[in-house]
């Protein structure tokens, strides 16, 4: 694995740090005006989600790992365990629904996602960036609010509440982005 100084460190890098896989989730580059420059870097273990605080110097040397991405499609979710299929090898992989924490409601029957593998155990599931709902709970449209960032809240057929605009009505399609868990556009 290669190894790379403190400075080159970036978010979203993966890191072999002291016995453990950690994703840099936020990295500061600080110049104090006192003694050499060094990274802040804010760490999450990718295999039981604690965080970290480290600071790298420039001079520091650390190994950088890489993850391989397969598109793999969900099955069925049994048990508390979402089981998905590789479509190249038809290999299943059972993983505990807990995996995609928050954003559990947005997978859907048949979905492909991208699962990352350290050599053959599976440390992430990330969902499409969009994915498309109906709107079941919502409040009627008001004639005459046509304030320019007015939302109103909606739940959603996955259960998830998100703030939609005014003109979006009960039983419409509209695209959610899975990061933020907020509309994008009608459907």
């Amino acid at each position: 694995m290669p190894k790379i100084n403190g400075n080159e460190i970036r978010p979203g890098n993966v890191l072999d740090h002291e016995n453990g896989l950690w994703a840099a989730v936020k990295v500061d580059h600080v110049k104090p005006g006192k003694g050499g420059a060094f990274a802040q870097v804010e760490l999450k273990n990718l295999r039981d989600g604690r965080k970290l605080n480290e600071r790298f110097r420039s001079a520091d040397k650390v190994e950088q790992v890489r993850l391989e991405q397969k598109d793999q499609q969900f099955l069925f979710e049994a048990d508390d365990m979402l089981t998905f299929m590789d479509s190249e090898t038809y290999d299943q992989i059972a993983l505990p629904a807990d995996i995609l924490g928050d954003r559990r409601p947005f997978l859907q029957d048949g979905m492909i996602v991208k699962i990352e593998y350290y050599g053959e155990e599976a440390l992430n599931v990330t969902l499409p960036l969009r994915v498309t709902c109906k709107v079941v709970e919502t409040e009627p449209v008001v004639k005459g609010q046509t304030a320019a960032n007015s939302f109103k809240p909606a739940i959603l057929d996955n259960g998830v509440r998100v703030m939609i605009p005014p003109f979006v009505g009960t039983d419409e399609d509209i695209v959610v982005n899975t990061e933020l868990m907020e509309y994008v556009e009608r459907a």
